[in-house]
């Protein structure tokens, strides 16, 4: 008997890695599984036969996103026609909800059960969208705890399955191995300095993060600082608007290594982001900033309906980390609240405690139980 024809559809690189993983554990249970869809090259490297690769739906920006609807509609279009024609057991929608709602609303229409795999955060953004989720997707898979019980009481199936960064970063962290490993000799304390992923998230946040840090070497000596951008691609620019600001820091830059980075760390900035959720896992005591365009901010403002928006103080339900949002994020801001965290033995050591806590609560090995929970739904063939 052949076993099950499962559709998995990612649309960025960590809905790759997501999808490789789920792939993974699903073979361990069920080998002869076999899986279509949208891939990258972590799913294709586990077996995945691509109809669509993801770069299809790299498509960043208000604007850019209107423009490429057209395209974007008969890539959904197309894909909902292959998958129903090739009878899929299952469908497995990775994120990029815009997209993978609406093909599993189709879908599942059409008979297929289907699966949405990280929740849309409709709990941050006007909760009352959740109840219709229902009509897409036959059940959720959430990464965060508290959203089993949030999607539940809007009526929809929801499963906690756990974060894959709580099982990819040990429970215990070596800070001075990780500083070794930077090359950065044992002395003052390391700052890190994480200003986002995207290039107006640099340009907007890393003159603001290196002055405040400039303003803290000022009143404490001497610093190691380290400023980390996701790929290569962005040192430049990362060092020009650091070097705008504050010329006359002394700042180490690399790339692509943000988890050795937040671990060698004692303590860092960070943007708002999934960055905080790694800094978290790493222990590394933080300071959350961000900062958008005055009219976005305006608009989103509006709209948010949580009090917290950093990962880490909305899994504890407290202020566990400093938020500095718009135009709180001032130099002295940030030299203050980095300060508090180096001058405070006692709190770093709570704050440690506390993550663990979480870790542990996060560690309970997603991709089985993604697993599992999507052989639920696959009839027999």
């Amino acid at each position: 008997m052949a076993g099950p024809l499962i559709a998995i559809v990612a649309g960025e690189a960590s809905g790759d890695s997501l999808g490789a993983a789920l792939i993974h554990a699903v073979r361990a249970r069920s080998p002869d599984a076999r899986f279509i869809g949208m891939a990258g090259p972590a799913m294709l490297a586990a077996g995945c036969e691509a109809l669509a690769h993801i770069d299809e739906l790299s498509v960043m920006g208000l604007v850019e996103v209107l423009r490429a609807y057209p395209r974007l509609h008969r890539l959904r279009a197309k894909l909902g026609a292959r998958l129903l024609a090739a009878q899929v057991d299952v469908f497995v929608g990775i994120d990029v909800p815009d997209f993978n709602l609406g093909l599993a609303r189709r879908l599942k229409r059409g008979g297929v059960p289907t699966v949405h795999y990280v929740c849309p955060q409709v709990w941050a953004w006007r909760p009352g969208r959740a109840r219709h989720l229902g009509s897409a997707v036959d059940r959720l898979l959430a990464l965060l705890p508290f959203e089993e019980a949030f999607f539940a009481a809007h009526g929809v199936d929801c499963r906690f399955v756990g974060h894959p960064l709580a099982d990819a970063l040990p429970l215990d962290g070596d800070r001075a191995a990780a500083r070794a490993a930077l090359n950065i000799a044992a002395g003052p304390p390391l700052v890190a300095v994480l200003p986002g992923s995207r290039g107006q998230e640099i340009d907007r946040l890393a003159p603001a993060f290196a002055a405040g840090v400039a303003a803290l070497a000022k009143v404490r000596g001497k610093l190691a600082v380290v400023a980390c951008a996701t790929h290569a691609g962005q040192l430049e620019r990362l060092r020009r608007a650091i070097a705008s600001a504050a010329p006359q820091l002394s700042v180490s830059y690399v790339h692509g290594q943000a988890r050795l980075v937040l671990g060698a760390a004692d303590v860092a900035l960070v943007a708002s982001g999934t960055a905080t959720l790694e800094g978290l896992l790493c222990r590394a005591p933080m300071v959350v900033g961000y900062r958008l365009a005055p009219l976005s901010y305006h608009i989103i403002r509006r709209m948010i309906s949580i009090p917290r928006i950093a990962l880490p103080n909305i899994l504890a339900g407290e202020d566990l980390v400093p938020e500095l949002i718009q135009d709180a994020l001032t130099p002295y801001a940030i030299r203050d609240a980095l300060a508090a965290w180096l001058d405070d033995d006692a709190r770093r050591a709570r704050y440690t405690a506390r993550a663990r806590t979480l870790h542990e609560s996060l560690r309970v090995g997603a991709a089985d139980r993604a697993g599992q929970a999507v052989l639920e739904l696959c009839g027999p063939r």
